[in-house]
């Protein structure tokens, strides 16, 4: 083939190379060319062949090392909590503070997968809690790794000092410090105050929106729960960094400080709660020495009757609120929540001011006799026989006076005085004579003074009791004969029997009404929000809370009038039931006894055995009155024997003034 042929077939390409006129085509490729491109590969190979080896180096050689680092790293972010608000009474004395705690957590995500169960098994084992229930917790926490759980507060040094020691063998364990409540006086205010606790699964469900988080601390009864949202506070946030463990390796760098909760001042005045408890233990002593041996608890409630600001309230059997700090043992927690355990040691968790129910007894005379006055069935003028008997209905039932040796006529003040029951036996009985609408007609005065519903206590936690009427009957009973409202049905009621239940917190706004001129009042206990002020400065008061205005009951000033000069007359006279108890204290005080009997199953008797409920309520100065005390004994006998020297404890208190010698005589 000629060369002429070959350049016809090729064109000549300047693509890559200039025509040399030494090489015939095609002259793609020079040996120097050859030789650049020989070093150019040389030199890539020699790159490749050094990153290899440094990548080689870093996870063979110092894989490990890097790997540990990286695990070291972690971030991770953590709550800071904030302290709670403290409790004050209404003179600032501190009630519930806090106290630094510490607090083991386990977060699961950190757990191995493998020895899971043994490592629950050890932490409960050196924290001393039940380890079933920690595995239940860590099953429960899967869904939720990244929230830790709290095995244990207040856990001890030598504890803690364990589990820094072998940080290695507890991976996901932290220890942190933590708030604690602290209730300055032990027992004081228990009910009222109530107690914190981690929130349940159910609270959670209808509290997330509204900010809470599991593992949130929160009131769970009394003052703590009804005032949570201000007592609470808000968590702050924090990061770390941890290893592979879990274990913290850096410090706390804040990034959202934590807001304390606001202090609560309440009504209460410490010194005061204290004497009323003491004086509840008394009039139970007093009457276990009048061989009332089943006397085992009782309430006192000390209301201010001009505006229902609670002063004291007392309950016994109480409790330690402590009980619940820190995790809880289960076995003190039993007479606090379970059924039976909590019957036998008598309902130690029952607040019995707000929940407890009782016959009033012949404190509900005053009841009777502005109802009768106000709807014209009696004068408190006009004389009634006060006979050691009398016999009302078709079958002529026979209804005692508990004096059986006095039989004269009675004007109102005197039948209070002297707690007369056939007295108003008679005003009970014209009630009922009135036909279908005079047999409601004292109960619907009763309704208006506040019985049969809450007061409105700001805590919450209130029972309403019970206000029969002939409608209720009827809706409560099957048979006929239990279904009647008969004429002992009225005339019962009259004297506080039977059917009728009330709280000592209403008996004591019923008694303010008395003392304040005819008023109905609502119970508090908290008076208002504060925060700390500037350093050295008291607090800033940030919101009041104060009782709704007085309601006017709507009873005549005359017979308001009336029953005050009994009640007065009830303390004073020779004749007067708690006369000997009242009648030389410095301080005048008016008020009235009460013995109420009460079904009380006890062990040897038979089901429907009777015990006497020992009441007394009343106030001081009588016509100044700054402090009314209701004052109610469980099965401690006669009103003026237990309950009316209980409450002269807590006048002495209030006033400053001991009293003098008393003469306990047993009446009504």
């Amino acid at each position: 083939m000629s060369d002429g042929g070959y350049n016809e077939r090729r064109s000549p390409s300047e693509r890559f190379l200039p025509p040399d006129p030494r090489v015939r085509e095609p002259y793609r490729l020079t040996p120097a060319l050859a030789l650049r491109v020989g070093v150019l590969g040389g030199v890539a190979l020699l790159v490749f062949a050094v990153l290899f080896l440094r990548l080689w180096s870093l996870q063979v050689l110092s894989g490990d090392e890097y790997l540990n680092a990286a695990q070291n790293n972690q971030l991770r972010l953590v709550r800071v909590e904030a302290p709670r608000g403290p409790i004050v009474d209404r003179h600032g004395r501190a009630i519930v503070s806090n106290v630094a705690g510490t607090a083991v957590r386990l977060w699961i995500g950190d757990m191995p997968r493998e020895g899971r169960h043994e490592l629950v098994q050890r932490l409960a084992q050196v924290l001393k809690v039940p380890a079933r229930a920690l595995a239940r917790e860590v099953d429960e926490g899967r869904e939720d790794p990244l929230t830790p759980i709290t095995v244990k507060t207040s856990v001890g040094e030598e504890q803690v000092n364990y589990l820094y020691e072998h940080q290695a063998e507890f991976p996901g364990v932290e220890i942190a410090q933590i708030y604690l409540r602290n209730y300055e006086y032990n027992t004081l205010a228990a009910h009222i105050l109530g107690h914190v606790g981690e929130i349940s699964p159910e609270e959670l469900k209808r509290l997330r929106r509204e900010g809470y988080r599991a593992g949130d601390r929160i009131g769970k009864a009394g003052i703590e729960a009804a005032f949570d949202t201000y007592l609470r506070g808000d968590d702050g946030r924090a990061q770390i960094r941890v290893d592979s463990l879990g274990n913290q390796v850096s410090d706390l760098e804040l990034r959202r400080e934590a807001r304390a909760g606001y202090a609560l001042r309440l009504t209460l005045d410490i010194r005061l709660q204290r004497a009323a408890e003491d004086a509840l233990r008394y009039g139970i002593d007093l009457a276990h020495q009048n061989d009332n041996w089943a006397a085992n608890g009782g309430s006192i409630v000390a209301l201010d009757p001009r505006d229902g600001a609670v002063l004291a309230m007392a309950s016994a059997p109480t409790y330690k609120p402590s009980i619940y700090v820190g995790r809880v043992d289960p076995k003190k927690l039993q007479p606090l929540l379970d059924e039976e355990v909590a019957r036998r040691a008598n309902s130690p968790g029952l607040n019995r001011a707000l929940a407890g129910l009782y016959p009033p007894g012949s404190t509900w005379k005053p009841v009777t006799a502005l109802a009768g006055m106000q709807e014209h069935v009696f004068s408190a003028y006009e004389s009634l026989q006060c006979s050691p008997v009398a016999y009302y209905g078709l079958d002529r039932q026979r209804f005692q006076n508990w004096n059986p040796y006095v039989d004269r006529p009675m004007r109102l003040d005197e039948a209070l005085a002297e707690s007369c029951d056939t007295y108003f036996y008679e005003i009970g009985d014209r009630f009922y004579q009135r036909g279908k609408e005079g047999r409601t007609r004292m109960q619907q005065w009763a309704r208006r003074f506040g019985f049969g519903a809450a007061t409105g206590l700001d805590i919450g936690g209130e029972e309403e009791g019970l206000l029969p009427t002939p409608d209720w009957r009827w809706k409560t009973f099957e048979s006929d004969w239990d279904r009647a409202w008969n004429p002992g049905d009225s005339i019962q009621l009259s004297i506080g029997q039977k059917d009728l239940l009330v709280t000592p917190l209403q008996m004591a706004s019923f008694y303010a009404m008395l003392a304040n001129g005819g008023d109905v009042v609502t119970p508090y206990v908290v008076s208002g929000v504060e925060q700390p002020g500037a350093k050295g400065s008291p607090r800033v008061v940030l919101r009041r809370f104060a009782s709704p205005p007085r309601r006017d009951s709507g009873v005549d000033s005359g017979a308001l009038s009336a029953v005050r000069d009994g009640l007065y007359l009830a303390t004073h006279s020779a004749s007067g039931t708690s006369s000997g108890v009242f009648a030389n204290y410095a301080v005048p005080i008016s008020g009235k006894t009460g013995t109420a009997e009460k079904v009380v199953p006890l062990p040897g008797y038979p089901s429907d055995h009777l015990e006497d409920q020992s009441w007394w309520c009343g106030w001081g100065p009588s016509e100044d009155a700054k402090i009314v005390v209701c004052a109610m004994i469980e099965n401690g006998g006669h009103g003026s024997t237990a309950a009316a020297p209980a409450a002269l404890r807590v006048f002495e208190r209030f006033f400053g003034e001991k009293a003098p010698s008393t003469v306990l005589r047993a009446t009504d």
